[in-house]
């Protein structure tokens, strides 16, 4: 599979030669932790051009607001200093100090740009370590890093290392639901970047080992997502809880991969179905469930990829060399199928193409 789905590229015959890496899934028995044995990670060496942020969408950015509300009501997080480690573009932690009006540290070594301080928030171009433990801190939010980095136990603990001024700090934390792939077969979100898969007592587990206080659990985005919510101390979750859901892990990892096999061969039979009747699609969606689905299928019926972020428009697939098109291309491909890559989105994918008076099938992948 590619090496980076979020990485895209300006040629077709250079998305073509894009790195691939192999991913080979295996389960801890005691956690349930899921990882990909087969990592390399030489392999991901991050840069501006992974891209992959989400807040081109109404939808997510509902639930970004929301998120943001929560973390400020919960813990008054109002005139505080925030710290966000894997900021990405900044859009979220640029949200949060607006709405609460918050001083905002934004860590990324892929961060587009130079480090830079327009005010609130400020963005640094590298990594969050000890050089940086004299930064006051009241809230640390980490999302969608963890499942990125190989030994996320020494990741933490560098957390706590750099924390140790402000031992009073909450922590939040957001990473891919494992139970999300395994039990509902959220099967695109198997891949290279993602090298580690938590479950809800993988994570758990992983933050007891570390010395943080979990003092919240939970799933959001339609399951998709599992925050954890973190201080320093005794941890308030209880061991048999934990070990319930590590058997429900185990459960489910016996049966993917056969299920897997049958979700895979009914796409493709769709696909080729598509094809044989000389309609044509559109994938809706040019992240990471976009480019697994069409590295696994190649399904000649495919058009295009459709996208709401205009920083992929113009830029090609890895491996498939599929051209990412803004929305606004639809209406001349005019399409009898849109395959909707996530089920979130589905209203907001209605209401654009109700919007340009056009009909065709969606099919939620």
């Amino acid at each position: 599979m590619p090496v980076f789905c979020n990485v895209l590229w300006p040629t077709r015959a250079a998305a073509r030669e894009a790195c691939t890496g192999d991913i080979r899934l295996v389960s801890c028995e005691d956690c349930g932790h899921v990882f990909n044995s087969a990592f390399d990670v030489t392999k991901t060496v991050y840069s501006a051009a992974y891209e992959n942020s989400l807040h081109f969408s109404q939808h997510f950015n509902e639930y970004a607001r929301d998120l943001a509300t929560r973390l400020i009501e919960s813990y008054a997080v109002v005139d505080k200093d925030i710290i966000e480690v894997g900021c990405g573009s900044g859009e979220f932690l640029t949200l949060i100090c607006e709405m609460g009006g918050n001083r905002g540290f934004g860590f990324d070594k892929s961060f587009p740009g130079r480090a830079f301080d327009f005010g609130q928030p400020t963005f640094i171009a590298d990594f969050y370590d000890e050089r940086y433990s004299h930064y006051p801190c009241d809230l640390l939010c980490c999302r969608h890093v963890l499942e990125h980095i190989a030994e996320p136990y020494d990741f933490l603990l560098g957390i706590l290392k750099s924390l140790r001024a402000s031992k009073k700090a909450i922590a939040y934390f957001e990473v891919p639901n494992s139970a999300f792939t395994l039990d509902r077969l959220g099967i695109w979100d198997v891949i290279y970047e993602h090298c580690g898969y938590f479950s809800a007592s993988s994570l758990t587990c992983l933050f007891q080992r570390a010395g943080f206080a979990v003092n919240r659990l939970s799933e959001s985005y339609g399951g998709q997502f599992l925050g954890i919510d973190c201080t320093l101390g005794e941890d308030e979750v209880s061991t048999g809880v934990q070990e319930h859901e590590a058997s429900e892990v185990r459960s489910s990892v016996e049966s993917f991969p056969d299920r897997y096999r049958q979700k895979i061969d009914h796409w493709r039979e769709v696909c080729r179905e598509l094809e044989h009747s000389g309609k044509r699609a559109l994938v809706w969606g040019g992240g990471s469930k976009g480019v697994t689905f069409l590295n696994l299928l190649r399904p000649a019926c495919v058009l295009g990829v459709i996208d709401l972020n205009p920083r992929k428009h113009g830029h090609y697939v890895p491996v498939t060399g599929h051209e990412v098109l803004s929305p606004s291309h639809v209406a001349d491909l005019n399409p009898d199928v849109v395959l909707v890559m996530n089920g979130v989105y589905q209203d907001e994918i209605r209401a654009f193409l109700h919007g340009e008076r056009l009909s065709p099938e969606l099919l939620i992948v």
